[in-house]
C-alpha cells in the first residue's frame, strides 16, 4: 500500500549534504511505489516563536507565514522524515525554528511515523546522538508519533561529500523500504 511521504530538508544549503540525503531517500520511496513531497525550510518564511500564548486558546498562531501550509502537510503525510545537519551536537536553526512553532498545532500531528537523517562533520555517529535525542524529544510530544528508522551521516563535512558516502545508498535504501 502507497505511503504519503513527507521529507523537510532543514539543510540551509541547496544541495548540502543532508539535502542531498533527502533526495536520496526520496527517489528510494518514489521507486518504491510512495508518494513524496520534500519541503526545504531555506526556501519557507517562519518566523520565531515570540512566546506570546495567544496559540494556547485558539490553537492558532498569530503569526502569518509559512507555518501552517506545513503543518497541513505534515497532517496530511503518513511519514514524516526530518533530516538536518548537526551544528554544535544539536539540530540546526531551520528546524528547531519549526519545531517551537508547532506549539499552536501540533496536538493534529498525531499517528505519524517518523525517520530522521541526520549528517554532520565530525566522524563520532555517538556524539550525533544528542541531536536524536532532542528530536525525540519533540517525538515524544506527538500522540502515536513512531520512531522507525534513523540514518547518521558522520565526516561529511565537505559540501557535496554525502554524494559519494555510503550514507547515500543507506538514505535510498531507507526510502526503498517503504511500502
Amino acid at each position: 500500500m502507497s505511503k504519503k511521504i513527507l521529507i523537510i530538508s532543514s539543510s540551509p544549503r541547496k544541495g548540502g549534504n543532508s539535502d542531498s540525503l533527502c533526495d536520496s531517500f526520496q527517489c528510494g520511496a518514489e521507486e518504491a511505489g510512495n508518494s513524496v513531497k520534500k519541503i526545504a525550510l531555506r526556501e519557507k518564511n517562519i518566523a520565531c516563536c515570540t512566546g506570546c500564548g495567544a496559540c494556547a486558546l485558539s490553537h492558532k498562531c498569530v503569526q502569518q507565514d509559512d507555518m501552517d501550509v506545513i503543518v497541513d502537510e505534515m497532517i496530511a503525510a503518513d511519514i514524516i522524515v526530518l533530516a538536518t545537519p548537526v551544528y554544535f551536537y544539536t539540530m540546526c536553526a531551520q528546524l528547531k525554528t519549526m519545531i517551537d512553532r508547532m506549539n499552536a498545532r501540533y496536538t493534529e500531528v498525531v499517528n505519524k511515523a517518523f525517520y530522521f537523517i541526520l549528517t554532520a562533520e565530525t566522524t563520532d555517529a555517538q556524539k550525533m546522538e544528542r541531536t536524536a535525542d532532542g528530536l525525540r524529544g519533540f517525538l515524544a510530544c506527538l500522540k502515536g508519533a513512531e520512531e522507525m528508522g534513523i540514518l547518521y551521516a558522520p565526516g561529511l563535512g565537505k559540501a557535496g561529500a554525502a554524494r559519494s558516502s555510503p550514507a547515500f545508498q543507506k538514505a535510498y535504501e531507507m526510502g526503498k523500504r517503504i511500502h
